[in-house]
């Protein structure tokens, strides 16, 4: 079975989502997980533009292109809005890192 575009792209979708819930789980610092979530985010807008091309003879869907440049838009506002609450958390507690969870005995 030959690899046809919308295989590798839907292949590198996943290893990019798989390093952005790396990112994610490994680091506490706030920031960190913002791009994390960028990054992961971005891997579903590359799925999406993959299944968008799903049969090359018709042309591509314009339902899955339409939710990707809505998807960029909510998550350019949900990052700018996650950044200040970063940056006012740093401002209170002058912490740029999650506090670690104590573990109940």
């Amino acid at each position: 079975m030959p690899l046809s575009s919308e295989i590798v792209f839907a292949l590198a979708a996943i290893v990019v989502f798989c390093l952005g819930l790396y990112g994610l789980i490994a680091y506490a610092h706030l920031v960190r997980k913002i791009m994390a979530i960028n990054i992961m985010g971005s891997a579903v807008f590359l799925f999406f533009g993959a299944i968008a091309r799903r049969n090359f003879d018709e042309g591509s869907d314009p339902v899955p292109q339409a939710m990707v440049i809505t998807g960029i838009v909510v998550a350019v506002a949900a990052t700018a809005f996650a950044l200040t609450l970063a940056r006012r958390i740093h401002a209170i507690t002058g912490e740029t890192q999650l506090p670690e969870e104590q573990s109940r005995p």
